[in-house]
């Protein structure tokens, strides 16, 4: 995604228009230019490429849009950065600091000094590594030293539309509430959009069937105690996925600063299916967390006949819906549903545990995390119709077999 600086939008009154570009005429060029740029710097030093960058720019009244390009085809999906070293650069400092200190003091040139500590320490090396790649690894781990040693070319038309993308993802950086209606579409439509909601963490409330479609409530990282900036990006990271649905519409409040006043300033910002935007997410299933990536690692080395399933089932609820995160299913066809409670804020923990309460199903595992204040978000356990178990850091598969089998 794009950083703040290179965020490019118009204001409409209370409305925000972030920047978008037209897939053809002078933005195509540009983006094929910079594209060519990137191909052909394949092998050479960041620092090089920020160079050609920087004279293809010129006295562009656009350089922001091209920054933006550029910053774009920097990030891995595209390019792969690599330190080019035959040893440790910070290995390979010391040895030659270490030998210079030795050394009477040569009176040479700094070059020159550095081309007769090489050359010693090759020879001390037993020639393995020439005088050549010491020179050039001494600082290869800074950043304009890189070496471009992939790059995967897009085609313009990619390049632009994940810039546009990019720009209506940033409005959400500061953002306070978002408001999406996911009208009726197809239920795997659904499943995918709520598994993006719970990798990415977000504190989300749905409401709403599969029927007539949902009601997703999302706090912004504007609305927590301490903005964040990483929760932010969390959000931003969601409107891919939302574009594989096929008709939605989302609304959000933006808590931003008046450009002359510095004084706080709501603002709105809207967008539908009907965008125009496109996904570079693959419409198949996401990972899932850490956490739940790791549980079910970990569930592979049991030995039970009870298999865990990643796909997302739909709880009704009376006027709203519960997305367990997995489902553990027996042979002889008993299925349990597995809900993981990990780290929230206390209006978030009551709305969960109220909704526990509403399934009324009794075939749900909670796995609650001991991190939690219960207690202090008002939440009591024993009074849910789910099984519930424990965990700290990470959640034992062990413990979780146990409860399903526990009326055996």
């Amino acid at each position: 995604m794009l950083p703040t600086d290179l965020l490019l939008h118009r204001l409409h009154g209370e409305s925000i228009a972030p920047k978008r570009l037209a897939m053809e005429g002078q933005y195509r060029a540009i983006a094929t230019d910079l594209i060519t740029l990137f191909q052909q710097a394949v092998g050479k030093t960041q620092g090089e490429l920020n160079r050609q960058l920087q004279e293809l720019e010129g006295e562009d009244t656009d350089y922001r849009i091209r920054r933006g390009l550029a910053h774009l085809l920097k990030a891995d999906a595209f390019s792969q950065f690599e330190i080019v070293s035959p040893l440790d650069p910070q290995l390979l400092r010391q040895k030659v600091f270490a030998l210079s200190a030795q050394a009477a003091p040569l009176p040479q040139t700094a070059p020159a000094t550095l081309n007769t500590l090489a050359t010693r320490l090759s020879e001390e090396l037993q020639q393995e590594v020439l005088p050549d790649q010491i020179r050039a690894g001494l600082y290869a781990d800074l950043v304009e030293n890189r070496i471009l040693t992939q790059f995967e070319a897009p085609t313009p038309e990619a390049l632009l539309h994940r810039y546009n993308l990019s720009q209506v993802q940033g409005i959400f950086y500061k953002a306070s509430h978002i408001r999406i209606n996911a009208h009726r579409n197809d239920p795997g439509e659904y499943k995918l959009l709520f598994r993006y909601l719970k990798l990415f963490g977000l504190m989300t409330y749905i409401e709403g069937d599969a029927d007539h479609g949902f009601t997703i409530s999302i706090d912004g990282p504007t609305s927590l105690f301490k903005p964040s900036t990483r929760y932010g990006l969390d959000i931003a990271k969601l409107i891919p996925a939302l574009l594989h649905v096929t008709k939605w519409s989302l609304a959000a409040e933006l808590q931003t600063r008046d450009s002359y006043s510095n004084t706080p300033k709501t603002r709105r910002f809207a967008i539908d299916s009907q965008c125009g935007l496109v996904s570079h997410y693959p419409p198949g299933k996401p990972y899932d967390s850490m956490l739940e990536a790791s549980f079910a690692e970990r569930w592979q080395t049991l030995k039970t006949d009870w298999v865990l399933e990643r796909e997302v089932d739909l709880i009704p609820i009376p006027g709203s819906v519960m997305i367990p995160d997995f489902r553990l299913k027996h042979p002889d066809g008993r299925t349990f549903l597995l809900e993981i409670v990990g780290y929230w804020r206390p209006e978030y923990l009551r709305k969960k545990f109220s909704q526990v309460r509403q399934s009324g199903c009794d075939n749900l595992v909670l796995a609650v995390s001991e991190r939690l204040n219960l207690e202090k978000a008002g939440v009591k356990v024993n009074n849910t119709p789910a099984r519930v178990v424990w965990f700290k850091d990470k959640l034992a598969p062990k413990v979780v077999l146990a409860a399903l089998e526990q009326d055996e």
